[in-house]
């Protein structure tokens, strides 16, 4: 359905403003569908991606600095996460033995338990939303979208 039809909009909206509204409203339709799968498991998207990045580490433990620098939200209370996800008995939290003012933080296997359950339902939550694009345009897709974020 065209932007302006779901806005509603009377009046005529140019390229740029409509790739914008596009792309937020995307986004909403994307991040309302994921928070469907991850509800039930008492997870937001910022507690998820904090495991996937956990799960990165292959077993290393990460500090803060580094899963901020590799959140997709650039804005999240790592902090916070951290400790919702401690609660939770998905992640471990130590200082580090070597530098006292640097935390480590290990996903637990119960974390990683969580993920296995959740990997096939984003999986197919992320092949729905590609089903309308063949490969040259995903591939396009990303391309422009990658570009279009590039500020000169």
């Amino acid at each position: 359905m065209e932007i302006e039809k779901i806005t509603k909009s009377n009046i005529k909206l140019d390229d740029s403003k409509k790739i914008i509204l596009n792309i937020i409203y995307t986004q909403n339709v994307i991040t309302d569908k994921f928070n469907e799968i991850i509800k039930p498991y008492d997870l937001s998207s910022e507690q998820y991606n904090v495991l996937r990045i956990l799960r990165g580490q292959k077993g290393s433990p990460a500090n803060m600095s580094i899963i901020q620098e590799r959140m997709l939200s650039k804005n999240s209370n790592t902090t916070r996460l951290i400790d919702k996800l401690l609660l939770k008995e998905l992640v471990t939290r130590e200082v580090c033995p070597n530098n006292r003012r640097k935390i480590e933080v290990l996903i637990t296997n119960k974390g990683l338990e969580l993920l296995k359950i959740l990997d096939p339902k984003v999986a197919e939550n992320e092949n729905q939303f590609a089903e309308n694009l063949s490969n040259d345009e995903k591939i396009k897709l990303n391309a422009l979208l990658e570009k279009y974020r590039t500020l000169k």
